[in-house]
């Protein structure tokens, strides 16, 4: 079996790990509603997305 010839720095290893840090979620404002969605998706309070509405929201009856 292989092995490395020279130990591998922390910088090298770092460098490689980089792109594998975990990023805050990105949220924008729905045009309609004024809650915050992800981008490029239905909104999921009021069912629209570029102005239409692509999803029946169910309201839950206040008794």
């Amino acid at each position: 079996m292989a092995l490395p010839k020279r130990k591998t720095s922390k910088g090298r290893r770092d460098r490689r790990r980089s792109h594998l840090a975990l990023h805050a979620t990105k949220l924008v404002e729905c045009p309609q509603c004024h809650e915050l969605r992800l981008p490029h998706r239905a909104c999921p309070a009021c069912g629209n997305y570029k102005g239409v509405e692509v999803i029946e929201i169910k309201t839950k009856k206040k008794e």
